[in-house]
């Protein structure tokens, strides 16, 4: 098990990643994601690796810079990017989830008759994306308390754009805090929006799309832009990890 410290900082355990992420039901997480474009995983942290990534966001020293939601209305409450090196096991389960979403990402791209510019490694992904003046880690640690929420929109930063993102609840919901849904809203070709509400445990994440997704149609695979933010938290505080494979500009 490994550690990483920075001055004056707690330790962070990593979590074993890979066989927490191993251990989902990639099949049945695909079709989800293909059915709905979002798709709940299996517990990836345990509630101590939780309280302690939360508790990171106490420590400035982890963080490249701190975003204010209402300052620049998208929403209420906050955010902050972490800064190189990331924490354990922040950096593991990224590394552990992207060539289990390279799959999809590939086949989605086929189906709506785009390049596929993603290597088999997160680590070739971002030389890529640093290459292109994308270098900015994108990791994020979000805090709301009551009466705060996330306006709809997508994490894109640059050029370079990994489809499929993932976040994690750092807090029990029902009991650390109530309201603060995850939701998603899908524009559906030549139809109304379809929007999807999802609770976040403890512990466990959603996979979702980025940027937008195929679905079928009558003249076969159409692009369905997707965006996506939280609903208002009525009580308490919720606090997520947020995964998005490509760096910022």
């Amino acid at each position: 098990m490994t550690t990483t410290t920075r001055p004056g900082a707690a330790t962070v355990e990593a979590v074993d990643a890979v066989e927490a992420v191993d251990g989902a039901d990639w099949p049945a997480l695909t079709q989800e994601l293909d059915a709905h474009g979002c798709a709940p995983t299996p517990r990836l942290l345990t509630p101590a690796q939780c309280r302690e990534i939360a508790a990171l966001y106490e420590q400035p020293g982890h963080f490249r810079s701190t975003i204010d939601m209402a300052r620049y209305r998208f929403g209420s409450g906050q955010y902050r990017y972490f800064a190189h090196p990331l924490p354990e096991p922040v950096s593991t389960l990224r590394a552990a989830l992207y060539p289990k979403l390279l799959p999809i990402a590939r086949d989605w791209a086929a189906k709506l008759g785009r390049p596929a510019p993603w290597p088999d490694t997160l680590e070739q992904w971002l030389d890529a994306c640093h290459r292109a003046g994308q270098r900015k880690p994108t990791p994020i640690l979000l805090r709301y308390g009551a009466g705060d929420w996330n306006a709809l929109h997508r994490d894109l930063y640059g050029d370079l754009v990994f489809p499929l993102q993932v976040v994690i609840g750092l807090d029990e919901a029902g009991s650390d805090y109530t309201g603060g849904e995850f939701l998603l809203v899908e524009q559906r070709p030549r139809a109304q929006s379809r929007g999807t509400s999802t609770v976040l445990p403890q512990g466990h994440g959603l996979v979702f799309t980025t940027r937008d997704r195929p679905v079928r149609s009558a003249r076969g695979w159409s692009t369905a832009p997707v965006r996506h933010g939280v609903s208002t938290v009525r009580s308490g505080t919720r606090r997520t990890l947020g995964l998005v494979f490509h760096d910022a500009a």
